[in-house]
């Protein structure tokens, strides 16, 4: 068995979608970024590679490449376990904290779950999504983005 642990951060950004989890939220701001923003698939691509020893999200999807614009990041998810699959991984089970001030995301976290579970191949009860806040205090207490947090289990397939 093999954990790895993945980490990911964005600022808000005008004129832009809130996609966390794969699900569309509705918000004022969306993510700075080069792809959708999605901070918690991006955690949790990090944590599969980094579990695998495989490296990081940057050196499979660089944001210098316009392959990668605006792209979908459950697209990127699903090329990630597929990459972890060809290495003799399967996924044991993931745990996601979301931190933000706001949104409020409660309502959205079943279809974040669904999404994932989909995405990795496993049952939904492998898969935990949380929400919290920083009770205002850092750059996602005062509103300025939002971070995410993933754990993953790997077992190796014999």
């Amino acid at each position: 068995m093999r954990i790895g642990h993945g980490y990911d951060a964005h600022r808000f950004a005008a004129e832009r979608r809130l996609v966390l989890g794969g699900v569309e939220i509705e918000f004022e701001w969306g993510m700075a970024a080069h792809s959708d923003g999605d901070v918690v698939l991006h955690a949790l691509c990090d944590a599969l590679l980094g579990a695998a020893g495989l490296g990081d999200i940057g050196k499979y999807f660089p944001d210098t490449s316009d392959d990668f614009k605006n792209i979908d990041s459950r697209i990127l998810l699903r090329r990630v376990v597929e990459t972890i699959t060809k290495e003799g991984f399967s996924v044991g089970n993931a745990d996601l904290t979301i931190i933000a001030q706001n949104p409020r995301l409660a309502s959205y976290l079943d279809a974040m779950r669904s999404n994932i579970a989909t995405d990795l191949d496993i049952d939904p009860g492998r898969v935990n999504i949380k929400a919290t806040t920083t009770e205002k205090m850092g750059f996602t207490g005062r509103c300025e983005g939002i971070a995410s947090h993933a754990v993953v289990l790997l077992e190796e397939c014999l």
